[in-house]
């Protein structure tokens, strides 16, 4: 059963690690789907963080859109999947790391990671995007 508005986007809103899809520029290849960290609240726009030369920024980048997908097996399986147009590119913060890392790592773990993180990762971007097409169900306890 498809899930009503306000469900599918308080379901993506939960830290579920999401399914980033991307098309290819090469013809012959399917999209690039790598696993990923994403913020979103109901009603506005997703975003994610990558490095700055990373091939999903710059295949985000050409296409101009990407796909988050996010599911769950318990206690329902359920899934949602969201997919628009990038909106915004902005040099990724301290802060916008910290936010992140907190959605998805414990408390007492989040200062370690952010310090970890912006050392070794490189230069990060934000890549903020306005769910337009929207797939989702609920398909009970199969």
């Amino acid at each position: 059963m498809a899930l009503s508005r306000e469900e599918r986007e308080h379901f993506l809103a939960e830290p579920h690690i999401g399914a980033l899809s991307v098309a290819r520029e090469e013809a012959d290849r399917a999209p690039l789907t790598v696993p990923i960290w994403y913020q979103y609240a109901p009603g506005g726009e997703l975003w994610i963080m990558t490095g700055r030369d990373s091939v999903k920024a710059r295949l985000i980048g050409s296409a101009g859109r990407f796909t988050i997908m996010a599911d769950r097996l318990e206690p329902t399986i359920r899934y949602v999947s969201a997919e628009g147009p990038v909106t915004e590119t902005s040099p990724a913060t301290q802060e916008a790391l910290r936010e992140m890392s907190a959605r998805y790592l414990p408390q007492e773990k989040v200062d370690g990671y952010v310090a970890w993180s912006w050392k070794e990762h490189g230069e990060q971007i934000i890549i903020r995007m306005r769910p337009e097409h929207w797939v989702s169900a609920d398909l009970g306890t199969v």
